[in-house]
């Protein structure tokens, strides 16, 4: 099952992950995960919010540069080795990465994953009985 995942596009100066944060709370969308990356002009954040098409909307009417991108988002165990032992699965099966960020609580991790074949990405951790999750 895929995800949609928003990337907006940010000047690198002080204040503009604030400004995106801001604007989404105060339009009742919520940040349920992130990544940001920067380079030295710009930076990108990518996040899982509540209402992806929403928050596109809104984040365009605020003068950023967005896109929506699909994902995979997978939750395992929170223990040494559980990730990597589905990455194992993953490269042997030739499929590459792009990104990924993730986040634990608990027991639980749950990982977002940008592969570049999102369907031989599926197709492999279904095979592999991995938990692939619609909603983090």
């Amino acid at each position: 099952m895929k995800t949609k995942q928003l990337s907006v596009f940010l000047e690198n100066k002080t204040g503009r992950i604030n400004q995106v944060a801001r604007i989404l709370g105060e339009n009742g969308i919520n940040m349920h995960a992130f990544s940001v990356a920067e380079s030295a002009d710009f930076g990108i954040i990518r996040m899982i919010v509540s209402d992806v098409e929403r928050a596109c909307s809104i984040m365009k009417e605020a003068h950023f540069a967005v896109r929506i991108t699909d994902v995979v988002c997978i939750q395992c165990s929170n223990s040494a080795g559980s990730l990597s032992k589905i990455l194992d699965v993953l490269a042997n099966a030739n499929v590459f990465i792009e990104y990924m960020y993730a986040f634990s609580e608990g027991d639980t991790a749950r990982v977002v994953i940008r592969p570049t074949d999102l369907e031989l990405c599926l197709q492999v951790l279904n095979e592999n009985h991995c938990d692939i999750i619609s909603k983090l």
